[in-house]
């Protein structure tokens, strides 16, 4: 089922995740339904917040970009990588931080440059709850710096200047007042 996306200004998009466990509700049907509310909508990555749950739960597809030539290098990496991150935990962030502009499904026509560090190492639970740690480094650290970022009531919004931010305020305001052309559900907060 395709889930109305929450738009900036939604409150529960700064609300820091809780918990969940193996018998939360509904959790595999709740997978799926983010997987096709994400698809539906050309995304790569979706977290609980944005459909309107408060729970440290992210979904991400990368694969697509397996056919971009930006990414020939890596391809490979990139061809399988679709997770399921829950209860997730970044343990660490390291590298040289590097710009890319970045867009998120709840901040529809704003795209920005943000500066993240290069590397991860994070610890999570997949779909099945089985406990991982691993290290992600490319635009697979990137998608899920910014996943991460919405279970810990985060927007890549907050990453810009002082500057930028201004810039982007009046976008920002017409987006939680409804006033945006998408191609996909969205709820907004006014």
């Amino acid at each position: 089922m395709i889930l109305p996306i929450r738009a900036f200004g939604d409150p529960v998009l700064r609300k820091v995740g809780k918990d969940i466990d193996k018998n939360y509700p509904e959790l595999q049907e709740l997978i799926d339904n983010m997987f096709e509310t994400m698809y539906s909508a050309n995304g790569i990555g979706l977290a609980a917040p944005q459909i309107g749950l408060d729970i440290r739960l992210f979904v991400i597809d990368v694969t697509p970009l397996a056919e971009d030539e930006d990414y020939e290098d890596i391809k490979d990496e990139l061809a399988d990588f679709k997770k399921v991150f829950i209860n997730a935990q970044i343990l660490e962030e390291s590298g040289e931080e590097w710009k890319f502009n970045e867009g998120c499904l709840s901040i529809p026509d704003v795209r920005e440059d943000v500066k993240r560090k290069g590397t991860i190492v994070i610890e999570y639970y997949d779909e099945n709850f089985v406990k991982h740690t691993e290290t992600f480094s490319d635009i697979r650290a990137r998608v899920i710096q910014h996943e991460y970022d919405h279970i810990e009531g985060v927007l890549f919004t907050d990453h810009l200047s002082a500057l930028k931010k201004k810039l982007v305020k009046g976008k920002l305001t017409k987006i939680s007042q409804g006033d945006v052309n998408i191609g996909y559900k969205m709820r907004f907060p006014k």
